[in-house]
C-alpha cells in the first residue's frame, strides 16, 4: 500500500524531463511503420477528398475543421493529455506540478478555468521541458497538455460538451479528484471512460488527510467507487500544491504555525504517464487520431447524405409539379404522353448529377423502362388514365369555347384528376430512382422488382394526390 502513496521528490528520482523526452522520442520509429504511414495517408486523402458541395458544408464547419486538425496533430506526433475533474479538484495545479512552471491560471477561487486552456510542450534535445505556444518544427514529437474547466461549473451543459469534445481528441486523460469521489464525479467518470481512451485516475490534494483517512478513502475509491471501471494500477495519488506547516517566529517573540506552499508531489503521476507512453505511445497517436476521425467523417457522410436527400425530394417534387402542370393544360393525348416521358426521362438525368453517377439520355429511358416495368400495373393504369381523361378533356376543352366557358368547371376537374395520376406515378419513378443512385446505382442483392414494391408499398398515394391538386389549382387559376 505504501507504494501508491506520494512520496517527496528527491535527487533520486529520475529525471522527468529526460524521460519524458526518452519515451517521446521513441515516437519517431513510427514513422518507420506501416501502420503509422497508412493512418495518415487516409486522414490526408480524407480531408483532400470530402467532395461536399457548399451547401453539404454549411453546419459542418466545426467537423471539418476538426479533422483538419486532427491531420496535423498526426502530423506532428503530437501526444495530447487532456484533464478533468469537477470544481476545485486542483487540474491546473496538477498540470503546472508537471510542467514545473505557473503555466495554467490558478487561483483560490473556484472554477478559475473558464476555457479549455492548451500549452504545447516542445521537447528538443536543446531545450528539454521548453513551453511553447506554437507546434514544433516536423519530425519533433510534442507532448500537450490541456486544461478543462469543472465539470460541474455554472454553464454546466456547454461545458461538458467542450469535455465530450476534449476527450475525443485526448490521446491520454487524466480525471482528477481529491476525496472520495461524489456521484456526479462517478457519472462523468463513465461516461468518459465510454470515450475508449486510456485513463489515470488522480487522487490530489492528499497532503490534506491524515495517512490513515488517506490509506481508507484510497480504499473505498479502488474496490467500491471505480471497480468496474478502473483497475489498481490506474489510480495514482497527488500533492500538486501541498501546504506544509512551518514554525515562525512572530515579530513580538511569540511562536507559531503557518501554512506555506511544500515541494508538489507528483512523481507517481509522472511515471504513469511515462510507463503508459513507452507501452503504448507508438499506438496511441495514430489509433486515437483516426478514431476521432471516422466518428467525425460518419458526421460528414451523414450530413452528405441529408442534404443530397433533401436536394432529390425538392427535384423529384419540383418534376412532379412540372408534369402535372403540363398535363393539365394541355388537351392533345399524344402531346401528354410525350411530355410526361420526357420529365421522367429529366428527372432521372437530374438525380443521377445529383447523385455524382455518369448517365446518359439512352441510360435514363432504359432506367425508366425497368422502372416502368417493375411498376407494372401502376405504369399501365396511368397511361390508361391519361388515354381515357385525355380524351374526355379534349372534348371538354372543345365545348369551353362553344358553351361559353361553361364546361369548364368540369375540364378543370378532368384536367387535374389526370394531372394528379400522372404527378403520382412520377414520384414513384423519383423515389425508386433516388434508391437505385443512393446505392451506387445498382439494385441490391433483392433486383429492382424488389426494391419498387417495397418504396411503392411506403407511399401515401392519397396524400400525394391531394398535394399535387391543391398546389395544381393554385398554378392553373394563377395562369
Amino acid at each position: 500500500m505504501t507504494s501508491t502513496l506520494p512520496q517527496p521528490e528527491n535527487s533520486n528520482t529520475p529525471n522527468w524531463e529526460e524521460e519524458l523526452d526518452s519515451a517521446i522520442f521513441t515516437f519517431k520509429d513510427i514513422q518507420a511503420e506501416l501502420n503509422y504511414t497508412q493512418a495518415k495517408t487516409a486522414l490526408r486523402n480524407l480531408v483532400n477528398n470530402l467532395d461536399l458541395t457548399t451547401q453539404e458544408k454549411s453546419g459542418l464547419e466545426a467537423e471539418i475543421s476538426d479533422l483538419e486538425t486532427m491531420l496535423g496533430k498526426l502530423e506532428s506526433m503530437v501526444v495530447q493529455i487532456a484533464a478533468f475533474g469537477m470544481v476545485g479538484r486542483g487540474k491546473s495545479s496538477l498540470l503546472n506540478a508537471l510542467v514545473g512552471q505557473q503555466v495554467f491560471e490558478t487561483g483560490p477561487l473556484h472554477g478559475v478555468t473558464r476555457t479549455e486552456q492548451k500549452v504545447n510542450w516542445s521537447i528538443s534535445e536543446e531545450a528539454i521541458g521548453t513551453l511553447k505556444a506554437t507546434f514544433p518544427s516536423t519530425g519533433q514529437s510534442q507532448v500537450e497538455l490541456v486544461d478543462t474547466p469543472g465539470l460541474d461549473e455554472v454553464d454546466g451543459e456547454t461545458r461538458a460538451a467542450l469535455a465530450q469534445q476534449v476527450a475525443k481528441q485526448a490521446d491520454l486523460i487524466l480525471f482528477v479528484i481529491s476525496g472520495d469521489l461524489t456521484k456526479i464525479e462517478q457519472m462523468a467518470l463513465s461516461q468518459l471512460r465510454e470515450v475508449g481512451k486510456p485513463m489515470i485516475l488522480v487522487f490530489n490534494k492528499v497532503d490534506q488527510y491524515p495517512e490513515t483517512d488517506r490509506i481508507a478513502i484510497y480504499e473505498k475509491i479502488r474496490d467500491d467507487r471505480v471497480r468496474e471501471l478502473l483497475s489498481p494500477d490506474e489510480i495514482v495519488m497527488s500533492a500538486a500544491s501541498p501546504l506544509v506547516k512551518t514554525a515562525v517566529v512572530r515579530a513580538d517573540g511569540s511562536r507559531g504555525i503557518q501554512l506555506r506552499q511544500g515541494q508538489a508531489q507528483v512523481d507517481q503521476l509522472k511515471l504513469k504517464i511515462l510507463e503508459i507512453l513507452q507501452r503504448e505511445g507508438k499506438a496511441l497517436v495514430a489509433l486515437n487520431t483516426m478514431l476521432y476521425a471516422d466518428t467525425v467523417n460518419e458526421q460528414v457522410i451523414q450530413r452528405k447524405l441529408e442534404i443530397r436527400e433533401q436536394n432529390a425530394n425538392d427535384l423529384i417534387w419540383k418534376a412532379v409539379m412540372t408534369k402535372a402542370l403540363a398535363i393539365a393544360l394541355n388537351p392533345v393525348t399524344v402531346v401528354d404522353i410525350l411530355s410526361s416521358i420526357v420529365i421522367d426521362i429529366s428527372l432521372i438525368l437530374g438525380l443521377s448529377k445529383l447523385y455524382g453517377i455518369q448517365m446518359t439520355e439512352k441510360g435514363a429511358v432504359q432506367l425508366l423502362q425497368k422502372i416502368a416495368l417493375s411498376m407494372g400495373g401502376i405504369g399501365a393504369s396511368e397511361l390508361l388514365a391519361n388515354l381515357g381523361l385525355s380524351g374526355l378533356k379534349t372534348l371538354l376543352g372543345i365545348s369551353t369555347s362553344a358553351t361559353a366557358g361553361v364546361a369548364l368547371g368540369p375540364y378543370l376537374s378532368v384536367a387535374v384528376t389526370q394531372a394528379g395520376v400522372a404527378g403520382v406515378s412520377s414520384y414513384g419513378i423519383g423515389q425508386v430512382t433516388k434508391a437505385y443512385l443512393a446505392n451506387g446505382a445498382t439494385w441490391g442483392p433483392e433486383g429492382p422488382k424488389a426494391v419498387v414494391s417495397k418504396i411503392l408499398s411506403s407511399l401515401d398515394e392519397t396524400s400525394i394526390l391531394n398535394r399535387i391538386k391543391d398546389e395544381l389549382l393554385i398554378k392553373i387559376r394563377r395562369k
